[in-house]
């Protein structure tokens, strides 16, 4: 009787010896014990491998791979080896398999989890080309925001707090404890005053930096502008006045609610409230301030007021509408509906008026032939609009600038009319405050509490 003899299949393909580390090699592996080999490995052909990248494998070993392996010196061929499965949901290019290098193809946000690159003797090489496979990302790196990112130039996100040509920071002023939601600079004054949810109000010294008065209020403090020697501070039920030159202070009683949104314009001072209505002031020497109105047309609160030529009054509100009113009589002459929800800021540029909204979109507003107010241009950003700025850059130019400010904690910067990038600004929260100060400074108000101090350069730059 025939005997059938059966013989096991004892080798596996496998690595016999773990990959060189990476993060060893440009000098930063900080894992205790590391599963990767910290030392040069001996093959030519090797090939270092992330610690993340998964693959899947077949049950059973297919000898088509050690075919490969044997055949390799022959001839090159464009192989995908059928024991690896290309990863779920990533775009992950074949590979062109030459016995004298791998080609690195530049990595997309799924890819940076599978880099491939080409083996070299030299440690310093390799990390040169480690660092340009990366395609660094216009958003900030969160892990490095908090000192915990271990990517150092290999990650692909910003390790900076802005990006882009034109501008400097200064200082960071960090007294508040909550959201500053006004900036101003009194005219004859040395001091920067700013405004915050924390319930004070405080004065900084321009030459030193340091906090030399704080006022402590009984509410939030939701607004905050100066006109002249005098600053304006919102706060429930109430607007608070101060004069920097006679010491006076005042308390403006009326509004209802929290005044969200301050203005001065025709030697009026208005105040947007959360019951829907502005509340109008005249200032005049005999009496400093008498109530002379109360304009209603919004059903939800007032966020932002901007005034404009022709003694034109703009308000946005939570009702997604932007009222037009007559400063000379305090009558509503227009509706604008061209936002779906919240409208957050206002700004009048030339004979333009922009308006920005939660719906995450800028609208851009000209006046037409029959005096109404239409839509020209919209810009779309990913993120809720909060608040808009804007100022000359320090170019021999002086080109307007916008500052957007959106709900991922950054400020966008464009060139108008063009809208083209001019950069970015990063911070822990949003921006909620913007002031313009002399000499190419700006001042930026963020919700942490942190006042950041800036500076256009005086080179002539490009924009993105």
């Amino acid at each position: 009787m025939a005997i059938i003899t059966t013989t096991k299949r004892t080798q596996r393909f496998h690595r016999t010896t773990p990959p060189t580390c990476k993060y060893w090699l440009a000098g930063r592996c900080n894992r205790n014990p590391c599963g990767f080999s910290h030392s040069l490995p001996t093959s030519p052909s090797n090939v270092y491998y992330n610690a993340n990248t998964t693959y899947k494998h077949s049950k059973k070993p297919d000898s088509s791979v050690e075919k490969m392996a044997s055949s390799s010196a022959k001839k090159a061929i464009n192989c995908t080896p059928k024991a690896f499965k290309k990863p779920e949901n990533c775009a992950l290019k074949a590979v062109e398999c030459r016995p004298e290098a791998i080609s690195v193809e530049k990595p997309s946000k799924c890819e940076e989890k599978a880099v491939l690159i080409e083996k070299t003797a030299d440690v310093e090489d390799v990390a040169t080309v480690a660092k340009a496979s990366v395609d660094k990302s216009h958003s900030i790196c969160k892990s490095w925001m908090t000192d915990n990112c271990v990517d150092g130039d290999l990650c692909q996100n910003l390790h900076s707090w802005f990006y882009g040509d034109g501008f400097s920071t200064l200082a960071k002023l960090h007294e508040h404890n909550e959201a500053i939601t006004g900036i101003a600079l009194p005219a004859g004054s040395n001091k920067l005053i700013s405004g915050s949810t924390d319930g004070t109000v405080r004065a900084w010294d321009c030459n030193t930096g340091h906090c030399v008065n704080m006022i402590q209020l009984d509410s939030q403090v939701t607004s905050l502008i100066s006109e002249g020697p005098w600053i304006f501070a919102g706060v429930k039920n109430a607007v608070k006045a101060w004069n920097i030159q006679t010491g006076a202070d005042v308390t403006l009683d009326g509004p209802k609610g929290q005044v969200l949104s301050l203005n001065v314009g025709n030697d009026i001072l208005l105040a947007g409230a959360e019951d829907g209505v502005i509340y109008a002031w005249r200032c005049s020497f005999e009496s400093p301030f008498k109530m002379v109105a109360t304009l209603s047309g919004h059903s939800k609160p007032v966020v932002c007021l901007a005034i404009g030529s022709h003694k034109m009054l703009y308000s946005g509100s939570m009702d997604h509408s932007i009222k037009v009113w007559d400063l000379d009589t305090l009558q509503c002459t227009m509706t604008l509906n061209g936002h779906t929800d919240f409208v957050t800021s206002l700004i009048c540029w030339d004979n333009y008026l922009l308006s920005g909204s939660s719906d995450c979109t800028v609208n851009v507003w000209v006046c037409t032939e029959e005096g109404t107010l239409e839509v020209t241009y919209t810009h779309t950003h990913e993120n809720a609009v909060i608040g808009l700025y804007g100022m000359t850059d320090a170019d021999a130019e002086a080109k307007p600038i916008l500052f957007c400010s959106c709900k991922d904690n950054s400020i966008r910067m464009y060139e108008l009319p063009t809208f083209l990038e001019r950069g970015r600004l990063f911070t822990r929260q949003e921006v909620r405050s913007f002031q313009i100060g002399p000499g190419g400074l700006f001042f930026t108000g963020d919700g942490t509490g942190l006042l950041n101090v800036w500076k256009w350069l005086e080179e002539a730059k490009v924009p993105t």
